[in-house]
């Protein structure tokens, strides 16, 4: 008798989860808003390199002497019908040159469709714009039982393996179906609301989640710049950063984010 009670609290427990599930609803388009945070006093200390370390070291002094030690600024992501568009938003004050660098700046607008595996990132470099057109990057995702509620949604965290040596910390939801996020970070079960790199001083967190239908007109991949793939990229990268040593070792490490 016990078992047969069991049995049916089982099969009960079951349906009203499904009907739980079935009833819960999905977001499948809208508009994200991105908050990235800055850590500069710890970003502007990796520019005292070897060899640039006169060179630098009295642009990291009034730094610490004059500006806040947290750097924040805003990016939207765009999405529905399979596709996302990642777009920054200039700041209101301008990043003076001896402070900026390629990882606190927010240099790429970046198209992504889903369903053709297929990515188009603009990219400032330089005083010159690149468009990358290629696949999706993949990232090693490791699922974790760590949970947090960002921007009102339940997310669960992943640790991510990127471009080999990249440690990625992402909370993601999957209440909004698509695999997107910040930046070229995707390939989760839902939607990147909450990033970190870790080592590197930098985080973006979702502040704001407007469900709303999708724009075909405004969802649209960048078509200005000179055409290149992740391999020639790295190429003309690595071209011309080759003489800063272990600076240009950094600078290559935030343009190929």
């Amino acid at each position: 008798m016990k078992y047969v009670l069991k049995l049916i609290f089982g099969l009960l427990l079951l349906q009203t989860e499904a009907v739980v599930a079935q009833s819960k609803h999905f977001i499948i388009s809208g508009v994200i808003e991105f908050e990235k945070s800055n850590n500069m006093f710890a970003l502007m200390k990796k520019k005292l390199t070897k060899e640039f370390a006169g060179e630098n070291k009295p642009y990291y002094e009034q730094y610490l002497r004059t500006e806040p030690q947290f750097l924040k600024l805003k990016s939207t992501i765009i999405f529905g019908n399979g596709v996302s568009l990642y777009t920054p938003i200039p700041p209101a004050k301008a990043i003076p040159w001896f402070y900026d660098q390629p990882i606190v700046s927010q240099p790429n607008t970046v198209f992504c469709d889903f369903d053709k595996n297929a990515v188009t990132i603009q990219k400032e470099y330089a005083e010159k714009t690149l468009l990358v057109k290629d696949t999706i990057r993949k990232i090693k995702w490791k699922l974790t039982d760590e949970t947090q509620v960002v921007a009102g949604y339940p997310c669960r965290r992943a640790n991510g393996l990127m471009l080999d040596s990249i440690y990625v910390v992402a909370f993601y939801t999957d209440d909004i179906h698509v695999s997107g996020g910040p930046e070229s970070f995707n390939g989760l079960p839902g939607m990147i609301l909450k990033l970190a790199l870790p080592h590197d001083n930098v985080s973006w967190v979702a502040t704001k989640v407007t469900e709303m239908p999708a724009d075909p007109k405004k969802l649209v991949p960048p078509k200005k710049g000179t055409p290149v793939d992740y391999k020639s990229l790295y190429a003309e990268l690595l071209k011309g950063l080759a003489q800063a040593g272990e600076l240009g070792r950094y600078y290559l490490k935030g343009y190929t984010l």
